[in-house]
């Protein structure tokens, strides 16, 4: 049998939703980041600031892990960096949960950044392979119903391992990891050998020269502050108004349930039929409309309600950039280029915790989430014209074909 797109759109190819199934396994412990801060400043003493600075050394580290994992994922494979990046997470992680001091957990942390990111270029550019440009938006809404259906049991998971001790979070995720790694390792497709002649094209790739690519690469670091704050910051705020950090698993519980039950939403015609400009404008404004809530939100209610609106625009802009992004790579680049968009996450890792504690100590709730809905209207005004910009004709590359085949008879 072959692995490549069933036609009619009635069914994704089996390697995606194998993918799905994994990477949903995964998220079932993928909540321990989001309680970094917190864990930094209740068992090491440290102050909101050294937190920021921790998170931030963090997010310098996921730029090279995911560059690295693009280039690997051109190289040796998507199933063998997938493997690759998913135990090193689990290494870390167990490290990070060891740590008997702010130094030591400084280092995990670092660590855990500079093989955080590996296994998402190869992931991303798997469904881009496989599923024909048409139907790689359907895709990614699939993986990311997948995550947020396991994110349901994460985030309770997180509010109840959480109240009895963080470090718990970092075990838990690390086992998710493992699981995670050998469901992709015994279930995935083959990797094939790569030819030398596709080597030397895939060397060739110059995404940073890449000025469409460039433009999301811009959009999307925002997008990503934006989405950070939101994982960082939140638990922080929840803090901050005198209610449980680990109730920020709640939240996200609900954000998940909203994102799963949204998902029928989305083959309405009118919604299926919205144009990227449309979607990334109406996605951004309702993020926009949420993230304000939480600004001036007293009390959980407000809090449940804020997250619904803001994860009904996040049903509107996932997977969309990445499949603009996959549809500018050359042949052979599809890695890197995936790769060279996701730094945006490791920028942003950066500027988020760092940006997120000041305006938290300096401005309080209300001015770091107004801030953050600032910047979702910048997007939504601006992001209609990127688009137009990125779809100018492209002369640089040679356009490959719209979908690649996966052969069950791949070199193991």
């Amino acid at each position: 049998m072959g692995w490549g797109l069933v036609r009619g759109g009635t069914r994704l190819p089996r390697a995606v939703r194998l993918l799905v199934v994994a990477r949903a396994v995964n998220r079932l412990g993928a909540f321990s980041l989001s309680f970094l801060t917190v864990l930094i400043t209740t068992r090491f003493g440290a102050g909101a600031a050294v937190a920021g600075c921790v998170s931030a050394a963090f997010g310098v580290a996921t730029i090279p892990s995911r560059l690295a994992g693009g280039r690997l994922a051109d190289r040796i494979g998507r199933r063998r960096t997938i493997v690759l990046g998913l135990t090193g997470c689990a290494v870390a992680q167990l490290g990070l949960a060891a740590a008997d001091s702010l130094a030591t957990a400084a280092c995990w942390a670092v660590l855990l950044g500079l093989v955080f990111e590996i296994y998402e270029p190869p992931s991303q550019g798997l469904i881009a392979d496989v599923v024909a440009p048409g139907e790689q938006v359907r895709a990614h809404g699939l993986l990311n119903a997948a995550l947020a259906a396991a994110g349901m049991g994460a985030g309770l998971l997180a509010a109840g391992v959480g109240r009895w001790d963080l470090r718990l979070l970092f075990v838990v995720d690390a086992f998710t990891c493992l699981l995670c790694a050998l469901a992709v390792r015994l279930f995935l497709p083959a990797d094939r050998r790569v030819a030398a002649a596709a080597t030397d094209q895939a060397s060739s790739v110059a995404p940073w020269r890449d000025a469409a690519l460039l433009r999301m690469l811009a959009a999307g670091t925002l997008l990503a502050v934006i989405y950070l704050q939101i994982m960082i910051m939140l638990p922080l705020t929840l803090d901050h108004g005198g209610l449980r950090p680990s109730d920020a698993g709640l939240l996200f519980t609900t954000s998940a349930v909203t994102i799963t039950a949204g998902q029928p939403l989305m083959r309405w015609r009118r919604l299926a039929a919205l144009s990227a400009p449309a979607a990334f404008t109406a996605g951004h404004l309702l993020l926009a409309l949420g993230l304000a809530g939480y600004g001036f939100a007293h009390g959980l209610l407000a809090y449940l309600t804020s997250t619904v609106v803001w994860s009904a625009g996040d049903l509107l802009l996932v997977g969309r950039a990445y499949t603009i992004v996959a549809s500018l790579a050359p042949a052979g680049g599809k890695g890197r280029y995936l790769a060279v968009y996701g730094t945006s996450w490791g920028i942003a890792g950066v500027a988020a915790p760092l940006a997120g504690t000041q305006l938290l100590e300096h401005a309080g709730p209300a001015g770091l989430w107004s801030a953050m809905a600032l910047a979702c209207l910048l997007l939504a005004a601006l992001q209609p014209a990127l688009l137009r910009a990125t779809a100018l004709p492209r002369t640089h590359h040679e356009r490959r074909p719209a979908a690649a085949e996966l052969s069950d008879g791949s070199t193991r």
